[in-house]
């Protein structure tokens, strides 16, 4: 034979498998409405309560910590986001040796103070609300598998007490008709047993009667007893449990907005430096370009001193020709080339065309030259006809000196 658990005896189980059996069957007879089923509507609305309580507590749980996941998740973006930009962050972008060796290792330094300080700052905040909001969280649920089990314990002896009193009525509505029975099936015998055992056997029959209903009344007394002492501690504890729900909600969340408020806060310092630095560093940049304009400034000073030195040593030249070189039209000035096509909208302009060259011309008549206008005529029309009479306006802007 199979050999029974540890703690578990063979009348023990039987036992169990036998209240299994009676409960089931009170509660069929209570479906078919042939027992009576103990109902208690104010109990029912606080299990009701009970159950929205700890679904609610179960996803404010579950919310919470895909919140702490998400902190984490954010933690690590900004750390990879931080060390990113500090390995981009190199002193040779602009120049090691050309620029403030003092200056770029203070906004180095304060870069790395940056990152560190938003390192621990995400780590705090993490830390914060694990021990607090989440803690206050789960302590609270902690609560709710025990009474859970309570109230599955009070249902199961709740049926036993309504089987108790329903066999105790049972017994009750049936002790008259099993006495009648007894006092006739009795009296039978007694007229056929000798002298000595007359009495007895009727009275043995009637004490097996009252043998079974006492012990059906003590068995509803001893439910009865376990049911209502459940009852009344369930009674008094969930109503409490569900009002101090609103405190563990008001605790967690303060707690979580107090954390997100100091976060939030001591992150836009730092962001804020981080600011800052970014600023110093185009500053720095600024300085360098500026610098190096001012480097070739200076060259270009020193070739144009050059260039007007020789300048001063060679004989003077006059800037307008007077067309004795006939390669040239009389007042010709310089040379230009179209970079833009014009369309001529008066019949005093000049169409040009992008690649045209122009040879500009000086006004006969200097108060006519508008601001912005030069006056010209084709070179290729130049030196094929050597006429003039074509010349005309057009906007400086759309050529280039060649």
């Amino acid at each position: 034979m199979a050999e029974m658990g540890k703690g578990v005896t063979a009348g023990k189980l039987a036992s169990n498998v036998q209240k299994r059996l009676t409960r089931a069957q009170e509660k069929v007879l209570q479906k078919l409405g042939k027992a009576d089923e103990t109902r208690d509507a104010a109990f029912e609305e606080m299990v009701a309560n009970f159950n929205k309580q700890m679904t609610e507590g179960t996803k404010l749980q579950k919310d919470m910590k895909a919140y702490l996941v998400a902190v984490k998740t954010m933690h690590d973006a900004s750390r990879r986001l931080q060390d990113c930009l500090a390995e981009m962050y190199e002193p040779d972008w602009f120049g090691k040796e050309e620029m403030d060796t003092l200056i770029e290792e203070m906004i180095e330094k304060e870069m790395d103070n940056n990152l560190e300080d938003t390192d621990t700052l995400w780590l705090d905040y993490h830390q914060n609300i694990m021990d607090k909001s989440m803690t206050t969280l789960d302590s609270y649920l902690t609560q709710f598998p025990d009474i859970k089990a309570r109230i599955a314990k009070r249902d199961r002896k709740m049926v036993d007490f309504d089987s108790a009193r329903h066999h105790f009525n049972s017994l009750q509505k049936g002790k008259k008709k099993d006495e009648a029975k007894i006092a006739k099936q009795a009296a039978l015998l007694e007229m056929a047993a000798p002298s000595w055992a007359q009495g007895l056997i009727s009275a043995h029959q009637v004490a097996q009667t009252n043998l079974s209903f006492n012990q059906a009344e003590e068995e509803l007394g001893r439910a009865q007893k376990i049911f209502e002492e459940l009852n009344v501690e369930l009674q008094d504890e969930l109503p409490a449990l569900f009002d101090n729900r609103v405190g563990v909600y008001v605790n967690a969340f303060q707690s979580l907005a107090g954390h997100q408020e100091k976060f939030h806060g001591e992150m836009s310092k730092l962001s804020q430096n981080l600011n800052d630095i970014m600023t110093k560093l185009e500053e720095q940049r600024e300085l360098k370009k500026a610098g190096t304009a001012e480097a070739k400034t200076g060259e270009g000073a020193k070739s144009e001193e050059t260039n007007h030195s020789e300048s001063a040593s060679s004989p003077p030249k006059s800037a307008v020709t007077n067309g004795s070189d006939d390669k040239l039209p009389p007042g010709f000035l310089y040379k230009v080339k179209a970079i833009h096509e014009y369309a001529a909208t008066d019949a005093d302009e000049l169409e040009l065309k992008i690649g045209d060259v122009v040879l500009v011309l000086a006004f006969d008549n200097p108060d006519e030259q508008d601001d912005g206008w030069l006056l010209g005529v084709q070179e290729s029309h130049w030196l094929q006809n050597k006429d003039i009479s074509v010349k005309g306006v057009f906007p400086e802007n759309f050529t280039q000196k060649v």
